[in-house]
């Protein structure tokens, strides 16, 4: 990759980051990455196959990161050491993060490319993980797509900056804050899962109030 198409896919980033893959018009695009109306479709194919390729260059490349975390011999130390990871990676890819929030709650065939080329892949190593401490008491016996939610809630949490403004704490400024941060709500949200040993817990299940 050379340093004009990084800097085209980093303008990229940014832009669909603010507003949103539909707020994003073709003519918008080539206005912020200064190049002509005709430039996205002619280089990359189409408006979405842009998109991707701006998904892959913002958050790709920390993969590898991320699925390191798994090279850990204890169950409770993997799952510290990936959420860690994972929320510290949201914290420092903010705009990357930006878009998988928007797109998480839309149907359509840019979920699915991030679901299969990024988040079953990931989930699918972290899910036997859980399902061990679940089995062993460390964990609360609940349904793995519950965990899911507790995990992946605060990590796209984290760049919701409008509202923390409006709770009057801004999120930090520097990427040593915000790297402190993370992991500290990832002590946070592990400690709250994982029990200090065994002992099986169950969660109970909601009654009615007639029962």
């Amino acid at each position: 990759m050379t340093r004009d198409d990084a800097d085209i896919l980093r303008r990229g980033l940014a832009a669909f980051a603010e507003l949103g893959y539909q707020g994003t018009t073709v003519r918008e695009l080539a206005k912020r990455l200064g190049v002509s109306h005709n430039y996205v479709n002619d280089r990359y194919g189409s408006k979405e196959q842009f998109w991707r390729a701006v998904v892959d260059f913002g958050i790709a490349g920390h993969v590898a990161d991320l699925m390191a975390s798994f090279e850990q011999t204890d169950d409770v130390d993997v799952l510290r050491a990936v959420v860690t990871r994972w929320f510290t990676l949201a914290a420092g890819t903010p705009e990357a993060n930006r878009i998988i929030a928007e797109e998480s709650v839309r149907d359509s065939t840019r979920l699915d490319y991030l679901a299969e080329k990024y988040t079953r892949r990931f989930w699918g190593e972290l899910a036997p993980v859980i399902q061990r401490l679940m089995d062993s008491g460390r964990m609360p016996q609940v349904p793995l797509l519950l965990v899911f939610v507790a995990l992946n809630g605060p990590a796209l949490a984290l760049t919701h900056q409008n509202m923390h403004n409006r709770l009057g704490s801004a999120l930090p400024d520097t990427d040593e804050d915000r790297i402190r941060m993370a992991e500290q709500l990832a002590q946070l949200v592990v400690g709250g899962l994982v029990t200090s040993g065994p002992g099986r817990q169950e969660v109970p299940a909601r009654t009615s109030p007639d029962s």
